[in-house]
């Protein structure tokens, strides 16, 4: 579908650049856009070189293992028919404190891992269990409190103060993860039955 938009777009514009007489105007956009897009791209190599490098360094280091500490009652919260040990909570748990340092490219690895894991938990692999629509959910949404991924794109065009979304990105998250949770914990029980009554 988003396919089919971005050819949408770009059909209509020249279109209308031809109608209009410009379409020398598509060819120099075209140019100049390929250009800024490799500017964009080798700038952002040696900042989320940095960036996955500080986050190599905090798993070395075992502040990783700090934070996964701190994040553990509530995902036990959220999976509370998870083991403690079984690999999928420690998925899970990798996969959110990824999210939190806004190491998205780092959290996605995790987060397949723990779909892989929640899988061999499920008793119905034809339909998602509770707990992987709970962990779809609370990925998607992912508190974030260091937007670093954001921060190096703002950098990388030339921001003047790229760390400047970090307050508003942490409250916006944090809404979002509220809003996710709460939703997830209604329609669970909505459909613990079937919404006819029906088991599900």
């Amino acid at each position: 579908m988003v396919n089919l938009i971005w050819f949408g777009m770009m059909f209509a514009g020249l279109v209308v650049a031809a109608i209009t007489g410009r379409i020398e105007a598509v060819t120099e956009a075209v140019f100049s856009s390929a250009e800024q897009a490799v500017t964009v791209a080798f700038s952002l190599i040696s900042i989320m070189t940095f960036w996955l490098g500080m986050m190599k360094l905090i798993e070395k280091s075992g502040m990783i293992h700090g934070i996964v500490k701190l994040l553990r009652p509530l995902a036990v919260f959220l999976y509370p028919r998870i083991p403690r040990d079984h690999p999928a909570m420690q998925a899970i748990l990798m996969n959110m404190s990824a999210n939190m340092l806004g190491m998205g490219s780092a959290a996605t690895p995790f987060g397949l891992k723990a779909m892989e894991k929640l899988q061999e938990l499920n008793k119905d692999p034809e339909t998602a269990s509770d707990e992987m629509c709970t962990f779809l959910a609370v990925n998607t949404s992912s508190l974030t409190i260091v937007p670093t991924t954001v921060v190096a794109l703002r950098a990388a065009t030339g921001s003047l103060n790229p760390t400047e979304i970090i307050g508003t990105t942490v409250i916006a998250t944090l809404c979002s993860t509220i809003v996710a949770i709460t939703l997830d914990r209604i329609l669970r029980r909505f459909f613990k039955n079937g919404p006819k009554g029906g088991k599900r």
